[in-house]
């Protein structure tokens, strides 16, 4: 085939280990795609990688997509009949600390859920893994028998044969210049023609984001990244390495993750790189543009930036030091700010997908083009991907954000990351109006979506430091003062700013019927509020609104801060042609505060004149120390309470009188604990596209009489009954809570596991909230929850709250 090809269903935009693997994947579910490669195949991060292929990860959704790519790569070279140099050396990753130690207990338990034989070594099992290495000051190890290293440009060269053995096109020395639409086509252009397609992905490395410029015209944004500088150096030859693994096979890759480096053997040498905190970023400055083509070139050697990691490494392992330096390799590698790549639909863009910015693309690339090609073929994914989906950012990350955030997570490349800790770069991106007033009353805030929240709030005295968070256990200075909120809220009456709600303005005829559509339940009537769940054609909840009727086709939909973009998307797509309503994103106009407990029908009825015996789940326009608001009889604390939503501009009248009459501020660390004790599911923690609706006991929020996707899968499974059902624990735990993904255990089989887990100050109990086996769903069922390591005795609870189980405290 030598004729350019001009038509075709997919485009695919750079041809890496992540592009070749999307178009296999692609033309394995049996879809035409060409892609288009500027240079050769692997020019860019790829054919420079040292090609690690670690399986560990504590992201539920990042250890499935790489343990996927290595299960693929296992068997690709039979299946394509191209040879690969991968060696399966099994890993030891090194702990320093406890806190360490329990991080790897929490990944061999999901690595077990998953198939996967991790395995927890002591100090003295690591002499006869690895005789090189010093262990006096090891707290102990961890074991991956499936990790190793393969050669990343023949495991590129494979997948390209394979995608072409499938069907696939692959143009080399062909670059995208632009893209452009015609009667709803993309028209993708190269200098050797133009190509029309159905779909386009953007897989084009650390050049994602100019190609990412292309989409702006058609609602696209800045694609978030920054490029790093990554160094690793080959040693020559050892011959004392030489003649050990002649005798014995290769060493096992080794990770000292405290001091931030990985150490493989390179044939009878070694390969050292480190992730340094005196980092470099490149190609931000305009002096310093992204280079027309950087196919196969490197950054200069700059290797006094890694002297104490090197001299860190020579003394773990002093036979290092024995061999000199061959070769060092310092190229460019993208990072998204949060480290993760993005995998999905292109955010504001039609039938437009990003599968780029990775950091780890070899070990990733398997599953990036496994998770890539079902967005593309078939709308939706295996795995809930929201950890990797483009939409997770919004309208916050600026230049400087992405430089400062990719330089923090490349300086804390193998941190651990413990629930109470903020990463501290680039903070205050988006702030309530009364962000200055929330800091003074001791406010120690976290990250909502870009949205500044406060976690808690501080007395004098309390250290408020980055180390004092450091720790996996709940004591801590925070704990007493969650605990006093918790209190607050349970006897009197507590306020919480919550700027950031995402919400949509529908109206016009034929909202309500076009909304019934899509949601599972039906809508409120008008002057109440209601929970609308939304799933997919397999009948996964997709996502939650809360709908706020204010006229029969008027509704104001609410939504999590960090959905902004994704439910945006999801409403959107579903849009009729000349619809007579509209949909517009207000987001920006308006914030919130939750004022709820015993006493917060008193304090308002000193700010307003509007009817506080309106009963549960209505809202009222009101004026509210002077101002207007929306007064919406709700709490997600679960208890009598309201939500104020006013216009930014009113936001600090209100907070101020509030505070006055004597609510006491809260934190979102309260309201969590809060929320769990009343059974309420968080997004994207509890409400995934892991879980159907049956799963999750949504069934009150299911009308049957009427059509909604899903609704086929739904009705299947309930004649059958859910694989699994939400269940809520009290768990005997210690220092710790469950945290996400924790596995359940019963007696030795893995029977589910936790989407949340904290501790309750109005029970007095560590509660879980998790998917369980439905045989082992009757209360009083015991199982076991492993708690980094540690199995904790787990009693499933009756249906309903654990807090105010009837409701009565909602409803006074």
């Amino acid at each position: 085939m030598t004729d350019f090809p001009t038509q075709t269903r997919v485009v695919i935009i750079g041809g890496g280990v992540v592009g070749a693997s999307c178009a296999y994947h692609i033309a394995k579910a049996g879809w035409d795609c060409v892609l288009l490669e500027k240079n050769e195949l692997t020019a860019g991060s790829t054919w420079h990688a040292a090609g690690n292929c670690p399986s560990f990860s504590t992201s539920w959704a990042v250890m499935n997509m790489q343990r996927y790519s290595l299960d693929l790569y296992r068997q690709l070279a039979d299946e394509v009949d191209y040879p690969m140099n991968y060696h399966v050396t099994g890993s030891i990753r090194l702990g320093h600390s406890r806190e360490r130690m329990m991080e790897f207990e929490r990944a061999v338990g999901m690595g077990r859920y998953q198939g996967m034989d991790l395995e927890m070594l002591q100090v003295s099992d690591l002499k006869d893994r690895y005789p090189f290495l010093e262990t006096h000051d090891l707290a102990g190890a961890l074991y991956d028998p499936g990790d190793g290293d393969i050669d990343p440009a023949q495991l590129t060269q494979a997948l390209a044969k394979g995608a072409r053995m499938n069907g696939a096109r692959i143009e080399r020395f062909c670059p995208a210049t632009g893209v452009s639409r015609q009667n709803g086509e993309w028209i993708v252009h190269t200098d050797k023609g133009d190509i029309t397609c159905e779909k386009v992905v953007n897989a084009a490395g650390y050049y994602a984001q100019r190609v990412g410029e292309w989409f702006k015209p058609y609602g696209g944004r800045t694609v978030p990244m920054a490029v790093m500088s990554h160094q690793y150096f080959l040693t020559e030859e050892i011959p004392e390495l030489a003649t050990y693994t002649k005798e014995n096979g290769k060493l096992p890759l080794l990770r000292d993750v405290d001091s931030s480096y990985y150490l493989r053997q390179e044939k009878n040498g070694f390969n050292l790189g480190p992730y340094e905190r005196n980092c470099k970023v490149h190609w931000v400055r305009p002096d310093d543009p992204v280079p027309e083509d950087f196919s196969f070139q490197l950054y200069p050697d700059d290797l006094e930036r890694l002297e104490w990691y090197i001299e860190d490494a020579m003394a773990r392992v002093p036979l290092l030091g024995t061999g000199g330096v061959a070769r060092n390799i310092n190229g460019p590698i993208p990072y998204a700010p949060d480290g993760l790549p993005l995998i999905g639909p292109m955010p504001g863009v039609p039938n437009a997908y990003e599968a780029c910015v990775f950091t780890f693309g070899i070990t990733q690339g398997g599953g990036a083009g496994k998770v890539l090609a079902e967005w593309v073929t078939e709308g939706q994914t295996e795995w809930d991907m929201w950890s990797c989906d483009p939409r997770r950012y919004t309208d916050y990350t600026d230049h400087d954000y992405c430089v400062e955030k990719a330089k923090e997570v490349y300086g804390h490349e193998y941190a651990m990351h413990f629930p109470w800790h903020r990463w501290p770069a680039a903070p205050d991106r988006k702030l309530s109006a009364v962000h200055n007033t929330v800091k003074d009353l001791g406010a120690v805030f976290g990250v909502y979506g870009g949205w500044e929240r406060a976690n808690w709030f501080a007395q004098p005295g309390d250290d408020t430091s980055e180390a004092a968070t450091q720790t996996w256990a709940r004591t801590g200075p925070w704990a007493p003062r969650i605990k006093e909120e918790c209190e607050a809220v349970r006897d009197h009456v507590g306020v919480l700013d919550l700027p950031g709600f995402s919400r949509y303005r529908l109206q016009g005829p034929g909202a309500a019927d076009w909304l019934n559509s899509l949601c599972t339940g039906r809508l409120p009537s008008v002057g109440r509020l209601g929970l609308l769940y939304f799933t997919d054609t397999r009948g996964r909840v997709v996502t939650e609104m809360s709908a706020m009727r204010l006229a029969d086709d008027f509704f104001f939909l609410i939504t999590a801060a960090a959905a902004e973009w994704h439910d945006l998307e999801w409403l959107t797509k579903s849009l009729p042609a000349g619809a007579q309503f509209s949909l517009s994103n207000v987001t920006q106009d308006f914030s919130c505060q939750i004022v709820t407990g015993p006493q917060s029908r008193a304090l308002l009825s000193t700010l307003t004149d509007a009817d506080l015996t309106q009963p549960w789940l209505t809202h009222q326009s009101a004026q509210i120390a002077g101002r207007w608001a929306q007064l919406v009889r709700v709490s997600f604390a679960g208890e009598l309470g309201w939500e104020i939503h006013s216009k930014i501009d009113d936001t600090t009248p209100i907070y101020d009188a509030l505070i006055a009459g004597g609510a006491k501020p809260f934190g979102m660390f309260a309201l969590n604990s809060l929320r769990v004790e009343k059974g309420y599911k968080a997004w994207k923690g509890d409400l995934s596209t892991d879980y159907t609706a049956l799963q999750l006991g949504l069934d009150r929020f299911i009308d049957w009489s009427k059509d909604f996707p899903g609704k086929l899968a739904l009705e299947t499974e309930r004649s059958t009954g859910p694989t699994k059902r939400l269940v809520t624990l009290k768990v005997d735990a210690g220092d710790c809570d469950a945290p996400y993904m924790a596995t359940l255990w019963h007696g030795d089989q893995i029977v589910g596991e936790v989407t949340s887990g904290t501790w309750g100050h109005r029970v007095n109990a560590s509660i879980a909230l998790a998917m369980l086996r439905p045989d082992l769903t009757q209360p009083g069922t015991e199982v076991e929850v492993d708690i980094f390591g540690t199995r904790c005795r787990a009693v499933v609870q009756p249906d309903g709250p654990l807090w105010d189980p009837k409701n009565e405290r909602l409803r006074t």
